[in-house]
């Protein structure tokens, strides 16, 4: 595999087949409420199959779409071609570590469902306000580090075993929200979600939804 390739053929077939189709309506309507009130042009890191591209809203201009994996990365391609995508989609090879677009060159960025696997949440977070305007805006959707000490034990436990290698590299106890800040994003809104109402295995226990603006950025 070259340096920077991405490949978890199983959990793609898995995800792209079983659990994408099978999302509750719960989880369809957290979706639509990351992406309500979009405009511009928008990055959306680790794109998937393209679960998003249906719900964003036509004020979009255009959907960067980057997705490293082969797999998800052609049924993204399919996904942006059918008629209830209302919004132009460009999916793109790329990694969260290097992300293939331009300084300032997008007005929001969208993380969901992605931060839990990225190889480093501080490299991915630096590239996305990299590429985001002045006035940018990150929206994320994202599995959380569980408040209760039980549940954050078992969390760590699964990290530390089997979880990452079974589910695409997931790593269910990861303190988003103070990576986000600690990358210089200033956070406006956020919430936080019980994920057993998604029917998620238990590890998965919290998600946070929210939004973050840019900051300020070093003169």
């Amino acid at each position: 595999m070259a340096a920077g390739e991405v490949r978890n053929p199983l959990f793609a077939r898995l995800y792209s087949r079983v659990l994408a189709p099978n999302e509750p309506a719960e989880m369809k309507a957290r979706r639509r409420e990351l992406l309500a009130g979009l405009q511009g042009r928008v990055v959306e890191l680790g794109a998937g199959a393209g679960t998003n591209f249906p719900l964003y809203p036509e004020t979009v201009a255009e959907v960067v779409a980057v997705e490293p994996e082969p797999y998800m990365r052609e049924q993204a391609r399919t996904a942006a071609a059918r008629d209830d995508v209302r919004v132009r989609v460009t999916v793109v090879d790329g990694i969260a570590d290097a992300l293939p677009l331009e300084d300032r060159s997008c007005d929001a960025a969208v993380a969901c469902l992605v931060l839990c696997s990225v190889p480093d949440q501080a490299t991915a977070l630096a590239e996305l306000r990299r590429v985001l305007k002045d006035d940018g805006e990150l929206r994320f959707f994202e599995h959380v580090l569980a408040r209760d000490r039980l549940t954050s034990t078992l969390q760590h436990v699964c990290d530390r075993t089997f979880w990452p290698h079974a589910f695409g590299g997931c790593h269910t106890a990861r303190d988003t929200a103070a990576a986000i800040a600690a990358a210089g994003f200033a956070i406006d809104r956020q919430r936080r979600i019980r994920a057993g109402a998604f029917k998620e295995p238990p590890p998965v226990a919290e998600q946070a939804i929210g939004r973050a603006t840019v900051g300020a950025r070093p003169a």
